[in-house]
């Protein structure tokens, strides 16, 4: 399947790093809120993304309680800084697309924030629609180098996934629809096959070879996104190269 994201294993290999600067927390929390106001109530049971987000903040070690306030917050129990979603898109060095994923109590400071980023690291924000053509939402599941790929395959496909992929690390992504994503996280689960992330994410149809200081300044473009408080996920449809990802990882 087109669209396998290096830059997205590079965010998952950083994940311990990100816990330990809280940043992930804020984002989970945010996550659980919206999900608890929109996804369909602050019931996991009834609520899959809610669910989905819950488990996430556990395996990071969250607390109850704050899982808690989070969704009181989210359904209107608790009093709190009122989050919506918002996406952002525009264009990296070499013309790289770029989508981007917010939750926001304050459009106005999110989309300056946003702005600075794209004009300090050589790119530039573009309007709704300019590059969301070139990106599908699809579910995934990751699971590390070393598991057995023909049991995750097997299993996967009996739940419905459209796809699994293992990169040449030994990684391996199950991929699904986002309307089958959380039936399959459910039952690869039930299996003994937890994965270690799993997400719906933006997956771009097409890439864009990026080379030398293009690539180097593109990198830096999408950390300083990610780093952005009110940014929860970072895509492009850069192909990087190899050596390149080895540092940045």
């Amino acid at each position: 399947m087109a669209g396998h994201s290096k830059w997205a294993n590079i965010k998952h290999r950083k994940g311990v790093q990100d816990a330990r600067k809280g940043k992930i927390f804020t984002k989970l929390i945010r996550e659980i809120t919206i999900a608890a106001r929109m996804g369909g109530g602050g019931d996991p049971r009834l609520n899959p993304r809610l669910r989905t987000a819950i488990d996430k903040a556990l395996d990071q070690n969250m607390t109850k309680d704050t899982i808690e306030r989070a969704i009181k917050r989210g359904t209107g129990e608790l009093e709190g800084a009122q989050y919506e979603e918002v996406h952002y898109e525009g264009y990296g060095p070499a013309g790289v697309a770029i989508m981007i994923e917010c939750t926001t109590d304050n459009r106005t400071r999110t989309v300056g924030d946003v702005r600075h980023a794209f004009s300090k690291h050589g790119g530039n924000l573009g309007q709704d629609g300019s590059v969301a053509f070139l990106f599908t939402r699809t579910g995934v599941l990751n699971y590390p180098a070393g598991m057995n790929e023909d049991k995750i395959m097997e299993a996967a496909l009996e739940a419905g996934a459209e796809d699994v992929v293992a990169d040449k690390d030994g990684l391996i992504e199950v991929l699904t629809t986002p309307e089958a994503f959380h039936a399959v996280l459910e039952a690869m689960g039930k299996r003994g096959l937890k994965p270690e992330e799993a997400e719906i994410q933006r997956r771009a149809t097409t890439s864009t070879p990026v080379m030398g200081e293009d690539a180097e300044k593109l990198l830096k473009l999408l950390e300083a996104l990610d780093d952005l408080d009110d940014v929860q996920s970072v895509y492009s449809n850069a192909d990087f190269p190899d050596e390149l990802l080895k540092q940045a990882s």
